[in-house]
């Protein structure tokens, strides 16, 4: 099992972008929290708020993750991290594959 996270620039992006991933299959839970980033971006100090995504779900899906993200984003540069995750429960991994395809 893997987390994969990326933050959004506004809820409904947030809601559209989980949807896709929810409705295709690709993850079995994805979880959203208002963030606050700053970061340079070209040469400017940026100060803004994000909604961040973490989608639960199979090292498998990370690449087809990854392409649903890239294409659906409105961030030219988003952020995809896969964060492996070392245990779950045997209840939650039996529904997680169930869920997936």
């Amino acid at each position: 099992m893997i987390f994969i996270y990326t933050s959004c620039a506004t809820s409904d992006e947030a809601k559209r972008i989980g949807k896709l991933i929810i409705d295709q299959k690709l993850g079995v839970c994805v979880d959203s929290w208002p963030v606050n980033s700053m970061y340079n971006w070209k040469g400017e100090f940026i100060e803004m708020p994000h909604i961040m995504l973490m989608i639960s779900t199979f090292e498998s899906k990370l690449e087809l993750v990854n392409d649903l993200i890239s294409k659906t984003h409105s961030y030219s540069t988003p952020l995809i991290a896969g964060v492996d995750v070392c245990r779950i429960n045997r209840a939650y991994k039996e529904w997680m594959m169930s869920e997936v395809v």
